[in-house]
């Protein structure tokens, strides 16, 4: 049975390596992210204009790819966000507490 702890031990922290390497990939996946729903857009824009006939709905595609673009990278943003703020909570990170804490000590009873 004592053989089978450290295999546990070893599962455990694999879990945070495997995380790591997925929020990796996930940030760099930003940029095709915006290439694809550009792409996209475009594709949708020339469908539009085979059906119509009217060149001005391709633009119509380009717009669509273009805001599901910026669309990604909002979202990448606010999960960065979130993250950032998760760190800020962390109390080794929490400077500007420590800070205010040191101030309030270095004056006495008296104000002048």
């Amino acid at each position: 049975m004592e053989e089978k702890e450290p295999a546990v031990e070893e599962k455990t922290n694999e879990k945070p390596k495997v995380r790591q390497v997925v929020e990796a990939v996930d940030s760099l996946s930003l940029g095709i992210s915006m290439v694809v729903a550009v792409a996209m857009g475009v594709g949708i824009g020339l469908v539009l204009k085979s059906f119509t006939g009217v060149f001005w709905t391709l633009w119509i595609g380009v717009f669509i790819g273009i805001a599901a673009a910026i669309l990604n990278v909002y979202k990448a943003y606010e999960k960065q966000k979130e993250g950032y703020e998760e760190l800020a909570k962390e109390p080794r990170y929490a400077i500007k507490k420590q800070l205010e804490d040191e101030d309030d000590e270095d004056y006495g009873d008296k104000s002048y």
